[in-house]
């Protein structure tokens, strides 16, 4: 394989996979890292990557560009169906309370609910509080706040306020991005806050989020990595990376 063969090559495979690691490269294509490092070199100059300490991420990963509900609902389904199937298992038992980010993969998971189990459900997602409000055995909280018509998501002080109170057994969280240094991270400073706060008000924090958001990075951190106890996400997730959020003491389920 040429070098520019060998480029386009690695080009494609970040923009599939979101952070790709030197070491990872270096065993696909059968080349040195010192020779990873200088394709990716001259893919950063070109604008078609970023590289970041150890690897590097699509250009796009480090962008605050912000994708509405409409065009995130279609992409990768099939995953966010999974991973919403899979953190099922996190739910409290009956008589416990839970509470949901606002997001596509998130409305997925209140979509799959059981019946059978009463418990509290707290929201700041108008379609997920839509979703749960016709089930009898639910107690639902929808926090107030101004809505972002982007993600449909309440935000702001009355949100933070009643989240200050609140104390739940377990915190689905939606995120745009992920990486070991930067934590968890969003385009939007409300949303940011309003995340942030929920974190704070959980015993135990999952966060549900597709492969493609691992290794990104964002404008605005809501939290460090160490803050969350579960991250559900898909089989895509590289080897490299699962272990490397094991590390950081991480319950780390692909699906």
């Amino acid at each position: 394989m040429y070098a520019e063969e060998r480029q386009q090559a690695i080009a494609t495979l970040i923009g599939q996979r979101g952070r790709v690691s030197v070491a990872d490269l270096s065993e696909q294509y059968g080349v040195t890292t010192e020779t990873v490092r200088r394709d990716l070199a001259v893919l950063d100059r070109t604008g078609l990557i970023r590289r970041v300490h150890g690897g590097a991420v699509p250009a796009a990963a480090l962008t605050a560009i912000e994708l509405g509900t409409t065009e995130r609902e279609h992409s990768r389904a099939a995953e966010k169906d999974r991973i919403a199937k899979a953190a099922l298992e996190f739910l409290p038992p009956t008589g416990g309370s839970a509470l949901f980010d606002a997001g596509t993969t998130t409305t997925r998971l209140a979509a799959l609910m059981p019946a059978d189990r009463e418990l509290v459900a707290v929201t700041n997602s108008v379609p997920i509080a839509a979703r749960l409000s016709g089930m009898t055995g639910l107690h639902l909280h929808l926090l107030g706040g101004r809505v972002r018509g982007l993600t449909q998501a309440a935000v702001g002080p009355e949100a933070l306020r009643v989240l200050a109170e609140m104390r739940v057994d377990v915190a689905y969280i939606g995120t745009n991005a992920l990486s070991t240094a930067h934590g968890l991270s969003t385009p939007d400073f409300d949303e940011a806050a309003v995340k942030r706060a929920m974190i704070a008000s959980a015993h135990r924090v999952v966060v549900v989020a597709d492969s493609t958001k691992v290794g990104r990075e964002d404008l605005v951190r809501f939290a460090a990595i160490d803050e969350i106890d579960v991250l559900v996400t898909d089989t895509d997730l590289l080897p490299s990376v699962h272990n490397e959020l094991t590390d950081c003491g991480i319950e780390v389920v692909t699906a």
